[in-house]
């Protein structure tokens, strides 16, 4: 299965968003993708933290879902719609929810993302609990035969996460993990690519990697790089900066080589 990471330098104008998202998809669809990941909050950079609250929808209802299930259809691919805000019981929080459509625009799985970022070097400082609302439940969908696991940018720190996702409830290993990502510029050009070839090298699968890519309107600059990566570790496509689209080919012959060669995942002994 050929699949395309998209990167953005999304701004506080959800229209715009959506169109420079749909145009990404239907781009990637013409070079022959079957699946495509967009960045997390592809929908909406804005200002200040809490300004996503006012844009946050009702779980299966919204322009931004609306939108992402249009583009699954019209392109007839799967899609992995980055994240956006949905609403929670607490007026003053929202869910960072990653919604995956299927080729015929239905919604086939909802991830929200689990572990909130917070970070303070004296020049930057981010806290996303004081507008989100953490999930609880890790999720996996089958797209094409492919398991595919979800995950949102800081989840990429934890690798308890992915051995959830493939070992719980007697579930195999994932194909693809997706890491739909907004990394900060600082975190990004120390960790980003080490912990996503790490991501992929100890759960011998495809990682692809969509991310927000520049300096936004508010000032806030992004790391960029969405990039796919294969089971050994090697990084098939990557895009340093700006929008645009990574395109590789996903091969399971080449996961199952890998898991051969080095049975890694029959040798667990813990967890």
């Amino acid at each position: 299965m050929k699949t395309a990471a998209l990167q953005m330098v999304s701004t506080p104008s959800v229209d715009e968003n959506l169109a420079t998202a749909r145009r990404l998809i239907a781009q990637a669809a013409d070079q022959g993708a079957r699946l495509v990941g967009l960045p997390e909050y592809f929908c909406f950079m804005g200002h200040d933290d809490r300004a996503k609250l006012a844009i946050a929808e009702v779980p299966g209802d919204g322009p931004i879902q609306r939108a992402l299930s249009d583009a699954a259809r019209e392109c007839g691919v799967w899609v992995i719609g980055g994240t956006l805000p949905l609403r929670s019981d607490d007026p003053g929080h929202a869910f960072n929810a990653s919604c995956v459509y299927a080729p015929d625009g239905l919604l086939a799985a909802r991830y929200d993302k689990m572990h909130l970022f917070r970070y303070d070097n004296g020049r930057e400082h981010y806290d996303e609990g004081r507008v989100l609302q953490a999930g609880d439940e890790a999720v996996a969908v089958q797209a094409d035969g492919l398991r595919v696991g979800l995950s949102v940018c800081y989840d990429l720190r934890f690798p308890e996460l992915y051995r959830r996702l493939s070992f719980s409830a007697g579930a195999g290993p994932c194909d693809l993990i997706a890491v739909p990502a907004a990394f900060t510029y600082t975190t990004g050009r120390a960790h980003w690519e080490l912990l996503l070839r790490a991501r992929a090298v100890e759960n011998q699968c495809y990682v692809i990697a969509p991310a927000q890519g520049g300096t936004h309107e508010s000032g806030r600059r992004t790391w960029g790089h969405s990039m796919i990566v294969d089971p050994w570790g090697e990084v098939l496509g990557v895009l340093p900066e700006g929008e645009g689209v990574v395109l590789a080919e996903l091969d399971p012959v080449r996961i199952a080589s890998v898991r051969s060669q080095l049975p890694a995942l029959t040798h667990r002994r813990c967890g």
